[in-house]
Formats: C-alpha cells, structure tokens, sequence
C-alpha cells in the first residue's frame, strides 16, 4: 500500500485506515516518521508489527509506545457517530495540495461535507483582535473570492478567522482545529463550528477529545497554509501565529 503515500488513487479500508490511525496515534510517531514506516514496510499494518523488533534492534534508545487498537476503534466509532470520517493522504477526497506540504497529516478527521475540497481554496488569517477596519477587510476579501468560487480556509480564532469564516459560511469555508472536535476552540465558537459543517468542513489530525495546547497551533497553521492556493494576512504583530502561518506558506511556495 506504498502508493497510498505518495499519492495514490486507490481508498483504504476501513480495517486499513484503523491500522493508520494506530501508527499515528503511537508515541513518538510524527508525519516524517510515519511516511518512512509505511514506505519501508509496505503498510501500516506491517509497520505496526515490527516495530517493536525494530525498536529493540536499535536499542531501545527511541521509546515508542503502540497506541491501542480498543482505544482507536473507540476513536474511530466516536467520530462515524458525529457523522464524521478519516481521510487518509493518498486517498480520492484527501486534498491535493495538502499532500504535497512536507510535513502533510498522514490522517485527518473531518466532519461537514468532503466535496469542498475539490474546490481551489484560499487562506484569511490575522489578528485575534483586528480593528474594525480589519475585519471590515478581512469580510470583503472573504466575499470577493467567494464569488470567484474559492472556499476560504482559517483557524476559528477570534477576530479576523472569524470574520473570514462568518463571510463565507453560505458559499463554503473550512475551519482548521488546533484540538479535537470535542474540545472546539474558544469554547464561545461550537456554535460558528456547527454552521461551518453545513456548507463547508471541520479539520482536525488530533484525537477527538484532545485539549488544544500552545504548541498545537503552530502545527495547526502549517495545515491552514497547505490547504491553500495562497494566504492573505490581515493585520498581524510581529510575533503571531498569523506570521507563523505566512511563514508556512512561503517555506510551501
């Protein structure tokens, strides 16, 4: 299944795409990490059953620690219940340019409607607390490129995130979680969450109930940025995770 990698047509199933979400939910195993698991040993299921020869070949220097099929399958249940999917890379609804991102999730989870990543996209991020002339921007860039059929992509922060998905709730837009979909973050935007799923779509590469930390959001922006045909910063300090996401998008061309 090396194909489902580098970007292969054929889907996995479903028994396929638990054994995915179990090397990825293991200790100490990253995008880079999994990519080079599943290359050498052909599959998840394969590279789950030799790693711990290979961890004890090496050592035992590097602890990894399997997550647990019960706890995945549990996972897996939870998000088919909220109507929800994973969408492994490789994968026919997996989006294109997100795939070619270094650092790409191997998996996502998503919930809302799948078909709008056949659409080109387009990233409004910046300040949690714009100025009005800032959101009045962020709104009418929102609403322009809606109208050139461009689904906008954010972060569901306050401020110029919000208003960019807000714009655009009706013509489509994807909110990109730095937690789980159970742990919606602020807590004030479930609601914006639960309007986005309706046209658009949530994304999230953490387990559902995962509490988004600090250095989630980081990581959450690099997805942001790899979603998107390009980003646009509206009003941004010098350190942000808006220039964070800028950054992200130029080391991605």
């Amino acid at each position: 299944m090396t194909s489902q990698v580098t970007g292969g047509a054929a889907d996995l199933s479903d028994s396929q795409r638990l054994d995915w979400l179990r090397l990825i939910r293991s200790d100490n195993v990253g995008p880079s990490t999994f990519r080079q698991l599943i290359n050498r040993f052909g599959g998840a299921g394969a590279a789950l059953e030799a790693l711990p020869e290979l961890i004890a070949k090496a050592g035992g220097k590097r602890k990894v620690r399997l997550a647990s099929r019960d706890d995945c399958a549990r996972e897996y249940d939870a998000l088919t219940r909220m109507g929800g999917r994973f969408i492994a890379m490789g994968e026919s609804h997996y989006p294109r340019l997100l795939r070619e991102i270094d650092s790409a999730p191997p998996l996502i989870a998503v919930l809302g409607r799948i078909e709008i990543f056949s659409r080109p996209m387009i990233a409004i991020v910046g300040s949690r607390n714009a100025s009005a002339a800032g959101l009045s921007m962020a709104g009418q860039l929102a609403s322009e490129l809606a109208r050139h059929d461009y689904a906008i992509v954010s972060g569901l922060a306050r401020g110029v995130d919000r208003q960019a998905h807000v714009t655009s709730l009706t013509t489509g837009t994807i909110a990109v979680l730095a937690g789980g979909f159970n742990h919606v973050y602020p807590a004030e935007h479930k609601a914006l969450a639960e309007k986005i799923c309706k046209q658009g779509a949530l994304i999230s590469e953490m387990p559902i109930g995962w509490q988004a930390r600090g250095r989630d959001f980081p990581r959450r922006n690099r997805i942001v940025s790899g979603l998107s045909f390009g980003t646009i910063v509206v009003e941004a300090v010098r350190r942000s995770g808006s220039l964070i996401t800028a950054r992200f998008a130029n080391e991605q061309g």
